[in-house]
């Protein structure tokens, strides 16, 4: 079974925007050494517990500083940014690192709403749930998931287009100038809206399993089911998403998931939020009743164990719904005093797990 990786570039309370990044690129040098399929980076605006604002930017550096691993977004939030701009962005990085960029999209804002406001502009009006297919046709056309495969980037005739028709006339649209392959699009979500759109466009469908559970199994069905076959897909191709934490001793392991599941718990209940806290200062805080319920209800939701049951969770929730590959977001913090540039605890949830994959 494939494993990968998804990455909030999650900022401590002993972190700069700095360390995070620099912690990222551990965490996926790890993740490449140990064989994992894919590295993802998600976008989050005007948060201080999150550094990754630009998908894009972090991706170009992610695979610089990697070997053999696929690097993409988990996701770029469409509605904040112009399709063309999408599309040439993953275009230029698919050219810099051939068969190794995935664009993950996705529709939520990733913002509160009046920072998703200041990133839209003038069409803050115009983007949203109506205009979201169309936004999506356009950035697969441009990069070329409605075309036959681009045997020849000198051909113009080959290379992935979208014709816009404006007063009365036709205009051509490319990602880029000559292209010889093209980054794999990928839509994300956790509802059937995102599932029977990716169906309707033949494209491949990520559950966010991590972020929302209650409705996977009917997303995953009618995905399945509406599927319509695309040049660039022959048939329904899905992985999911779930947050784990792993390490030698459940009551470790547990200590690890505690600032991240605190964090979720004050998201959930309107609470203010912050830095994501060490081991230690999470310990120290006494919780709400509605925060100790938000807790254990999220805690029963993860994979938070030791080895070998925390891969046996893995390999059921694969089974249960018949994917091949699960996306692993390693949200461990770690203790006071360890280095900064690097997520310890983290890296050490990757590594358990590919001891027990084999």
């Amino acid at each position: 079974m494939n494993l990968s990786v998804l990455d909030l570039l999650p900022v401590r309370t002993d972190q700069s925007t700095a360390d995070s990044v620099a912690a990222a690129v551990s965490l996926a040098r790890r993740a490449d050494d140990l064989g994992f399929t894919r590295f993802w980076v998600a976008e989050h605006h005007n948060m201080e517990a999150v550094a990754a604002t630009s998908p894009a930017v972090l991706i170009a550096h992610l695979a610089a500083n990697t070997r053999r691993i696929r690097v993409g977004s988990g996701g770029v939030m469409l509605p904040n940014h112009a399709p063309l701009t999408v599309a040439e962005q993953f275009s230029l990085l698919e050219a810099m690192h051939p068969g190794r960029i995935d664009l993950g999209i996705g529709r939520a804002p990733g913002s509160d709403p009046v920072t998703a406001y200041m990133l839209r502009g003038p069409r803050a009006e115009e983007t949203g749930a109506d205009s979201f297919p169309g936004d999506v046709e356009l950035v697969a056309g441009l990069l070329g998931s409605y075309d036959t495969p681009i045997s020849d980037p000198f051909d113009a005739v080959s290379q992935p287009s979208v014709t816009i028709p404006l007063r009365g006339q036709d205009y051509t649209l490319r990602s880029t100038p000559r292209t010889s392959s093209s980054p794999s699009v990928w839509l994300l979500g956790s509802s059937t809206y995102s599932a029977r759109l990716a169906a309707r466009e033949g494209l491949a469908f990520v559950y966010a399993h991590h972020f929302g559970q209650s409705g996977i199994d009917d997303a995953l069905a009618l995905y399945r089911r509406e599927f319509q076959p695309s040049p660039a897909l022959a048939e329904p191709m899905t992985f999911l998403t779930v947050n784990a934490v792993v390490a030698d001793t459940l009551e470790e392991a547990s200590a690890l998931a505690l600032p991240q599941l605190i964090t979720m718990a004050r998201l959930r209940s309107g609470g203010a939020l912050g830095p994501r806290m060490t081991v230690e200062q999470a310990q120290a805080v006494t919780l709400s009743p509605m925060e100790e319920d938000l807790v254990a209800d999220q805690s029963a939701r993860w994979i938070i164990d030791t080895p070998e049951a925390a891969w046996s969770q893995v390999t059921a929730l694969a089974a249960k719904y018949g994917v091949d590959e699960v996306m692993v977001s390693p949200v461990a913090s770690d203790h006071e005093g360890h280095d900064a540039k690097v997520g310890v605890a983290a890296e050490r949830t990757l590594e358990l797990l590919a001891q027990q994959r084999g």
